[in-house]
């Protein structure tokens, strides 16, 4: 992820904390969700001269990769908990 991703996830992130802290994710469909954060989408694709659904498309791969990142870095930690036991911990 660049520097410039980066800063974009987190603006819309802190952005989500803020507006959406009463909403719960895994309850609220992820159209309300998008819709939610219309406002921060359509002031960072203004900023950069593209359209929302070019924004939204950018949104989603962001936070994928940021899933996978984070993913890949529990799996790192739990991988030192691992070596020697006799009881692994399994993650899936």
């Amino acid at each position: 992820m660049t520097t410039e991703n980066k800063k974009i996830l987190d603006r819309i992130n802190a952005y989500a904390e803020r507006e959406m802290k009463d909403i719960d994710p895994q309850k609220v469909p992820i159209s309300t969700q998008l819709e939610k954060l219309r406002p921060i989408m359509e002031e960072i694709a203004a900023e950069r001269g593209i359209s929302l659904e070019d924004m939204f498309i950018l949104y989603m791969d962001l936070q994928s990769e940021a899933s996978c990142l984070s993913d890949a870095k529990l799996r790192a930690e739990l991988q030192d908990l691992n070596e020697g036991g006799d009881m692994p911990l399994l993650y899936r």
